[in-house]
């Protein structure tokens, strides 16, 4: 049985919680927030303990961390979490700075111990079943990856300010799902980004509607569309054709009640928000962690992943900043 320290108590947390709890080999046992009346509730909610993160970091009691806490603090948890001797499931990003999250895994490399990033797309039934069939070669070699991820609505202009902008905040799931897909890095990245929906977010200096095309080694392509507005609910699809076939993970509807009439044919719309669309796969994603940390294997979302994926939202910056399309290298090399 893992002991489980929670550093955050805000939405997201309170997503993991529950998945810490729900598992049968994970126990969770202290709670830490900046503000300590979220961690009280939610520590009382599950039983464990309202504690401060120093508490928990040197609690010797706990064998693992989950950092939910805001970006800004990411890079500096990790390596304390695993200079504790801790292994550690973080939220994405590592941090909104390639460089600090580059300095977070030299430290991290020295510290030996296994650090997951919550790329909890990866563990989606559709998205996971998709690559299986890939990997079993059921489609031949893959051509053309296309990536659909709108928003039901924009955020407050405030979380906006802070985020990181659209390309490390919202499409580094995005460039996440590309590299799981596709199985690698690509060698081209170009992106733009327009303001259609709230001028206040252009105001902020950030897109809230945003096209990334990106080109491999090898010449297949990957197309990623973000908007932070689809009035009809949260939109999440991924298509792959390859040289024998294509699959696609469709939307998960709110209910399976099909009305067909002489008037036409509707069905329900998308689930509204990604805590409903994708609790089972945070529940997966928790699973696959215990399981990679009992067996002593490697994680499945690793600290490099990140970072590249991190890498992909900088050189998408760059490309919509000075308009042109960008060689990841010039990135990754810097």
């Amino acid at each position: 049985m893992l002991n489980i320290g929670l550093l955050g108590a805000g939405r997201i947390a309170i997503v993991h919680a529950r998945a810490i709890s729900a598992h049968s080999g994970s126990r969770l046992v202290s709670v830490a927030d900046v503000m300590p009346k979220a961690a009280q509730e939610l520590a009382q909610a599950y039983g464990a303990k309202a504690q401060t993160s120093d508490e928990i970091l040197s609690d010797p009691s706990i064998d693992a961390v989950l950092i939910a806490t805001s970006t800004d603090t990411h890079s500096g948890f990790i390596e304390a979490a695993t200079k504790a001797g801790k292994a550690v499931l973080c939220e994405k990003p590592v941090d909104l700075s390639l460089d600090r999250a580059r300095a977070c895994q030299k430290a991290v490399q020295a510290h030996g111990k296994p650090v997951m990033i919550g790329f909890n797309r990866r563990f989606d039934p559709n998205f996971a079943a998709m690559k299986a069939a890939i990997d079993a070669g059921e489609i031949g070699k893959t051509e053309m990856l296309t990536v659909t991820s709108f928003d039901p609505a924009p955020p407050p202009v405030s979380y906006v300010k802070v985020s990181g902008g659209i390309f490390r905040d919202m499409m580094i799931h995005d460039f996440d799902m590309a590299q799981f897909i596709m199985g690698g890095l690509p060698k081209t990245i170009m992106a733009t980004g327009s303001c259609l929906v709230d001028p206040e977010i252009g105001a902020a200096g950030d897109f809230d509607t945003a096209t990334v095309t990106m080109t491999y080694e090898d010449g297949r392509i990957a197309v990623i569309n973000n908007s932070r507005r689809a009035v009809y609910g949260y939109d999440q699809r991924v298509e792959v054709l390859g040289a024998d076939g294509l699959l696609q993970a469709g939307n998960m509807l709110e209910n399976t009640v099909v009305k067909s009439t002489t008037q036409g044919v509707v069905s329900a719309k998308p689930m509204h928000f990604f805590l409903e669309r994708y609790m089972p796969a945070y529940e997966a994603e928790w699973s696959a962690f215990v399981e990679a940390l009992s067996l002593g294997e490697e994680m499945p979302a690793t600290l490099a992943d990140g970072i590249a994926s991190l890498a992909m939202a900088e050189a998408a910056n760059l490309s919509v900043a000075q308009s042109r399309p960008l060689n990841l290298a010039e990135v990754l090399e810097s």
